[in-house]
């Protein structure tokens, strides 16, 4: 098969990764890919915001299959404009994208099914007085989510009333763009967070895997929200039988009240779980796509071929594949560039890369990088993802960080704790 993946960052090299692996890839195009995933087929410069360029590809190099990673696209429609011209993609139409593009969207789809997630209004930016109103009657904690995409940044954990007053004000202000419009505000859900991602065909839904991230920027997740400093796979928090019950309780409703409305879900869906004290799971929020870190700790533990996978839910024949997994760890740790998540600088070098590849049990993922002539620099907020692989959350810890002491990069940074809550209960 031909193939054609979109997008640029570390969750597009960990796909090119697995799929250029699979016996079924004759020839792999990435656009517009990074010098990670030109190791792994041909990076093209298409516009992706250009259906019909895309589409004119897809004609004159014979693509059998779309892959699309990033979640822009996906609510721009860009499977919409591929299926209309009899191109087969994987990833879903631009009305089920919603789910990722609008917080209200999922949050309506919820009260309508019953599907357990967190109280919520909702505010347009004409009614910031209203919002503000609603922040003081509520308290804090409160959460204040953009309703737009926002880049992993639209999301605010006010632990204070003025913290939670500032977000009000930023978001609906136009700090965030047109990604704030409106406004989700929340009810604080006390708890363990955990990803859990599901692969559907429109009717059958398949468990994807499980994660778990650390969104805070610094140790002992403190700072700002960022779109994610690392990640480990398998969740330990999600045994089987809690799996069983997002499956039943969040995805399955999800997955069929979509068909039911005359909007088929084909595609990842991410949900973003709060598990809390007494094991019960609810949904915080959906992502139509693979996470980013999340996929670079899922690809190396994934066993079935990836391909088989994602054009049988294309296809609408998920009911015919069996998904099978490792029993290793993955653990991926982001390297920033400094001042991330604010304002970086670009252009610093990257070094001995290389080195840290050669040890065992590693990948090393690219992001935000470029080449210029023969040196490789950061281009970007989150540039690396190095991930570990071993026995145990800590044996996959240890392996990533050997790694990242062999990469020289001054202005990179990462956290030092990537696992420390799974390392503390395989502690225990």
């Amino acid at each position: 098969m031909n193939i054609l993946l979109i997008g640029s960052g570390g969750r597009e090299h960990a796909l090119a990764w697995a799929i250029q692996r699979s016996a079924q890839c004759d020839r792999l195009f990435i656009s517009p890919g990074n010098p990670g995933t030109a190791q792994c087929g041909e990076n093209v410069d298409l516009d992706i915001t250009n259906h019909k360029a895309v589409i004119i590809f897809c004609r004159d190099y014979q693509i059998d299959l779309v892959v699309i990673g990033p979640e822009a696209p996906l609510v721009d429609g860009l499977v919409d404009s591929l299926n209309s011209a009899h191109i087969r993609a994987f990833g879903p139409s631009k009305i089920p994208a919603q789910l990722e593009g609008s917080k209200a969207f999922t949050k309506e789809l919820c009260t309508e099914f019953n599907i357990p997630t967190a109280a919520y209004a909702r505010f347009e930016a004409e009614e910031r007085e209203s919002a503000l109103a609603y922040v003081r009657k509520q308290g804090a904690p409160i959460v204040i989510k953009a309703d737009g995409l926002a880049a992993g940044k639209g999301v605010v954990v006010a632990m204070s009333l003025p913290e939670a007053e500032a977000a009000v004000n930023d978001i609906l202000g136009g700090g965030l763009g047109s990604a704030g419009a409106s406004i989700v505000i929340e009810e604080f859900l006390d708890g363990e967070e955990a990803s859990f991602f599901a692969i559907c065909d429109g009717t059958t839904a398949l468990p994807f895997g499980t994660a778990q991230d650390h969104k805070r920027v610094f140790d002992g997740d403190k700072g700002p929200n960022t779109g994610g400093m690392g990640a480990y796979s398998p969740a330990p928090v999600l045994d089987s039988a809690l799996q069983a019950r997002v499956m039943s309780e969040i995805i399955m409703p999800t997955v069929e009240g979509m068909k039911s409305r005359g909007t088929p879900y084909v595609g990842i869906l991410y949900a973003g779980l709060m598990i809390n004290t007494d094991g019960a799971p609810k949904l915080i929020e959906y992502n139509a796509r693979l996470g980013d870190p999340e996929c670079q700790v899922l690809m190396p533990r994934l066993e079935s071929d990836i391909v088989t996978v994602l054009a049988a839910a294309a296809n609408g024949h998920l009911d015919k594949v069996k998904i099978t997994w490792s029993d290793k760890v993955a653990l991926t740790v982001v390297l920033a560039n400094e001042g991330y998540p604010g304002p970086v600088e670009k252009g610093s070098e990257i070094k001995n890369i290389e080195a840290a590849e050669a040890l065992p049990d590693v990948l090393v993922f690219h992001a935000g990088t470029a080449l210029q002539g023969d040196k490789l620099v950061a281009t970007g907020g989150r540039v690396l993802n190095v991930t570990g692989i071993g026995n145990s959350v800590s044996e996959a810890q240890k392996n990533a960080y050997a790694a990242i002491s062999k990469i020289d990069w001054p202005k990179g940074f990462c956290r030092k704790d990537i696992g420390w809550r799974a390392i503390a209960r395989e502690q225990k």
